[in-house]
């Protein structure tokens, strides 16, 4: 694995002692509660002199939370290895009429520079003000290439043959204009008001060279709302990861990134990785009617932990051959894990990076259900040897499938990070 991957820098308020103040902010806070409450009764003289109280104190450091910055600049691109964050966008634009190679450099170039400032904390009194007493909050922006990108920029010579269009699976359902796009944003922030920053000042910067086709949102859980860090859980409440490739895994970059050995024009993409992203509603009502016993057999996994009901703990190597006492397999046939697992294709993995989603509720012949679910991401080096054949196998015999609408589709070439002085893309745009 490359030593130069995009890691979180650590705060300062985590390993310096924080000033120390007569009084604190959050006895402050208490006391403009109260005396704003006197205030309403005596003509608010009190509550005045709180808020000027809370004016005049000097700042206190910002938690980990807001003081974690990620790099942008890298060999790969922020987004990818960084942990999951808790509030995430996802948008992809096309190229305005008229706009060609020229004009997308132009916005790459304005588009990274942005991005750079705000996952340093800079930028955020030219965003939107959602943003503008926070720090960095772990703030990622990555940006994709959609097969038609190349189209509109005269680079059909330079498209890589990762984005062959993603084949037919028999539980499509998708939408067209939700799915694909020239140009695919992946935002991850750990506040949710820097995250919508980033997304409102990005697209406000595109400007004439491009219109927003499609935007989702997600969310995962906020650091330190576990006991310890754990596996995420999605909203069916199962553990979901525990067997993703880990970064310091021998065979992790290749596995993920595209080689610096990349041929055939497609040197551009090296240290780069392909993205598919599949917008998958859950029928939650159906899920929840199951029993326990019958949702831990549909997937293979204990709820409570994610042990494989083959036993164990959560990241013991699941047997497939175990067998119970009434000689069935531990692990159904049917199972997820047994469906998705390496072994059962050929050795195919990716790199799952998902937001939970809830856009409200859709009204159905049976009463309203939820519009929840995944927006999944999977990150590998070639997307015919990690998402295609493992999407196949769950095509075809995943007990899980019954209880999935997968809605909106789209594959993205992410170029690798850019250098000191560069914009993503630009040994595409300019080479």
């Amino acid at each position: 694995m490359s030593s130069t991957r995009s890691t979180r820098t650590a705060p300062e308020s985590e390993t310096a002692e924080a000033p120390r103040h007569p009084v604190s902010r959050r006895r402050l806070v208490g006391a403009a509660g109260a005396a704003g409450a006197a205030g309403l009764l005596a003509g608010g003289a009190s509550g005045a002199a709180a808020a000027e109280a809370l004016r005049d104190a000097p700042p206190a450091p910002l938690t980990s939370i807001g003081a974690t910055g990620v790099p942008f600049h890298g060999t790969h691109q922020a987004g990818i290895t960084t942990p999951l964050q808790a509030a995430g966008h996802f948008a992809a634009f096309d190229l305005a009429p008229g706009a060609g190679r020229k004009e997308a450099a132009a916005l790459l170039k304005r588009w990274s520079a942005t991005a750079r400032e705000l996952s340093e904390g800079k930028g955020a009194a030219a965003g939107t003000g959602s943003a503008l007493d926070a720090g960095p909050a772990a703030l990622t922006v990555t940006f994709g290439f959609g097969g038609t990108f190349f189209d509109r920029t005269g680079l059909t010579g330079r498209r890589p043959d990762g984005l062959a269009p993603l084949p037919p699976f028999s539980a499509d359902a998708l939408d067209a204009r939700r799915s694909d796009g020239d140009l695919w944003l992946q935002i991850g922030a750990d506040d949710a008001l820097v995250a919508f920053d980033a997304l409102r000042t990005l697209q406000r910067r595109a400007g004439d060279a491009a219109v927003l086709r499609w935007q989702m949102s997600g969310f995962n859980r906020t650091p330190g709302a576990t006991d310890r860090p754990r596996t995420a859980r999605n909203l069916m409440g199962q553990v979901d990861g525990t067997n993703n490739p880990k970064p310091e895994d021998p065979d992790f970059d290749e596995h993920v990134f595209v080689p610096a050995s990349a041929g055939g024009g497609q040197e551009w993409l090296a240290g780069g990785s392909y993205a598919v992203f599949r917008r998958i509603r859950m029928l939650l009502d159906t899920w929840d009617h199951l029993s326990l016993e019958r949702q831990e057999r549909v997937i293979g996994r204990r709820k409570s932990d994610g042990a494989p009901l083959s036993g164990g703990e959560e990241t013991t190597p699941v047997d497939m051959n175990k067998q119970l006492a009434d000689g069935s397999l531990a692990i159904a046939g049917d199972a997820h894990v047994r469906v998705a697992a390496p072994e059962s294709n050929g050795g195919a993995t990716m790199l799952r990076r998902s937001f939970s989603y809830h856009d409200g509720y859709l009204d159905t012949k049976d009463g309203p259900v939820p519009d929840a679910g995944l927006l999944f991401v999977a990150w590998q080096a070639d997307p015919l040897k990690g998402f295609v054949p493992v999407q196949r196998k769950l095509d075809r015999g995943d007990g899980l499938s019954r209880f999935l609408r997968h809605e909106a589709s789209g594959l993205f070439a992410v170029p690798g990070g850019a250098a000191e002085g560069e914009y993503v893309g630009q040994r595409l745009l300019e080479g």
